[in-house]
């Protein structure tokens, strides 16, 4: 037994001298490498504005998880410092380039070669989106694609898609109202009241008939597992939050997979459609006499899943600006609850026709107005595929993740941008035309947002009817206006508001 011991103890400290022989030389190694980390950035970032020296690895992704808000600004600060409007950083690993000029976004989005630049829409997007992806697609494929949803927003759809978006508000409307009302006066966080009725009303919407209650409680669940991930490292590891998102979006995707299928058999069977999932199955349907291509169910139920994700966060945030601007601009209230009271009365059980939507040009023209001055997706992640010049200056290396900002460039080029003005969009002043080219909340060039009609009628709807329904006054408190990131924008207090009815009848 002695001898066994002194042997382990022998091989033991045989083991430990190897290691401390060793270390030197790892110590080198690692300085060696935390070394050409440095200079491989410094070469990236050249004469641009941005820190001089970064955390190896990290970089500076511990600032930008534990204040976002704060880590784009500063981005946007050093960009506007320099003639050229961008900055530079490095983030787990990756060089990235913040653009604050509206033209040289317009360089990025319009990707004038083929293989220049790749939408992400999420820097480690591709890994938790998974492969079919309309995000990812690029080319011909992309264009046949987006050809083929073009009948989800044809006038007629969205006539069938306005029914389903009044019923979910008004019935979100009521329990918001109940919930102040059983709790006194007390004011409630819309942020999550909001999402809940998006959801519901995506949910509605898009796949209609084919979600059992069931269905739609899991759907809610999985959600936000994948809304949390957006947030979190991107360790795709048992227990870490993108782990738990990415397998969240597999089991939504093979939800919507069912829902495909479900509708292709009921049109099959003479169902007129209902939702967006009918109208797209219909074209469908007759381009399966002639290819199959982007027809399987799976592939069906990513694209989807895109859909949901577009209209879903982005226009959370809209409806939770949209309730903060109007309380901090009564003028502007009172015009919007004018115009609606002259083309909707609720009083008469009916909902907004397609056609009274067309006429209340100026709740439009708020809406639009709340979009630009709270563009909710602020940033539009793209990879640099190739060396590509940017400037006559300087050229975005290979594999560079750039982050045109759309939010900076709503604030370039418009009359007194600073200022929540709904008259700019006026048939008089028509900024929307004049500065279009800084109008980038949907997007540009061949990514650009193919729902937008969608978004602006939902944001269009949910002004009319809560401006006409409810009373509400936001919960003043220090800071309750400033801009958090989660992952759209949205006000720091998740817009606390106090509400009550204001019409003695609900229609319906």
């Amino acid at each position: 037994m002695l001898m066994v011991i002194m042997m382990m103890d022998s091989s033991t400290s045989t083991v430990w001298n190897k290691i401390a022989s060793a270390t030197p030389y790892l110590l080198t190694l690692i300085v060696f490498l935390v070394f050409l980390e440095q200079i491989t950035y410094l070469k990236k970032k050249r004469s641009l504005p941005g820190p001089f020296l970064v955390v190896p690895f990290l970089g500076n992704v511990i600032s930008l998880i534990k204040n976002p808000t704060s880590f784009w600004q500063e981005q946007a600060i050093s960009a506007k410092s320099s003639n050229l409007g961008v900055s530079a950083n490095y983030i787990i690993g990756r060089f990235i380039v913040f653009i604050q000029n509206t033209e040289l976004s317009h360089k990025v989005f319009a990707n004038v070669r083929p293989d220049a630049f790749h939408l992400i829409g999420h820097p480690f997007g591709k890994k938790l989106f998974g492969e079919h992806n309309l995000i990812y697609m690029t080319g011909q494929e992309h264009k046949d694609l987006r050809r083929r949803i073009a009948p989800n927003f044809t006038p007629k759809a969205l006539s069938t898609y306005i029914a389903l978006q009044q019923n979910i508000i008004l019935q979100h409307l009521k329990q918001w109202e109940g919930m102040c009302t059983r709790n006194g006066a007390v004011p409630i966080e819309l942020r999550f009241l909001a999402r809940d009725m998006n959801l519901d009303t995506s949910q509605t919407v898009f796949v209609g008939p084919y979600l059992s209650s069931k269905a739609r409680k899991d759907f809610n669940r999985d959600y936000n597992l994948f809304n949390v991930g957006l947030m979190n490292l991107p360790i795709d590891l048992p227990g870490f939050g993108f782990r738990k998102a990415r397998l969240a979006v597999n089991r939504l995707i093979e939800v919507l997979a069912v829902c495909a299928r479900d509708s292709k058999f009921q049109l099959k069977s003479g169902k007129e459609p209902d939702c967006l999932i009918d109208f797209w199955m219909q074209d469908t349907l007759k381009e399966l006499e002639h290819s199959s291509t982007h027809s399987s169910d799976i592939e069906l139920g990513c694209y989807l899943f895109d859909f949901l994700f577009a209209a879903q966060d982005a226009s959370t945030s809209s409806l939770l600006w949209a309730i903060t601007l109007l309380d901090q601009h009564p003028d502007v209230l009172g015009k919007v609850r004018a115009e609606v009271g002259r083309i909707w009365c609720p009083e008469t059980d009916s909902l907004i026709t397609a056609e009274q939507l067309r006429e209340m040009k100026y709740t439009e023209a708020v809406a639009r107005e709340v979009i630009r001055y709270r563009t909710p997706a602020t940033l539009v992640p793209h990879i640099a595929g190739e060396d590509f010049p940017l400037t006559e200056s300087y050229t975005v290396p290979k594999g560079t993740i750039v982050f045109p900002s759309v939010f900076e460039s709503s604030f370039q080029g418009f009359s007194d941008p600073e200022r929540f003005d709904p008259d700019r969009f006026s048939e008089d002043r028509q900024e929307d035309r004049i500065y279009k080219r800084n109008y980038l909340a949907f997007g540009a060039g061949a990514h650009q947002c193919v729902g937008q009609r969608y978004a602006i009628n939902h944001l269009v709807l949910f002004i009319a009817m809560f401006t006409s329904l409810i009373d509400f006054q936001r919960h003043r408190s220090s800071g309750c206006d400033d801009i958090i990131y989660v992952p759209t924008i949205c006000p720091k207090d998740n817009c606390l508001v106090y509400l009550s009815r204001r019409c003695a009848h609900y229609p319906y």
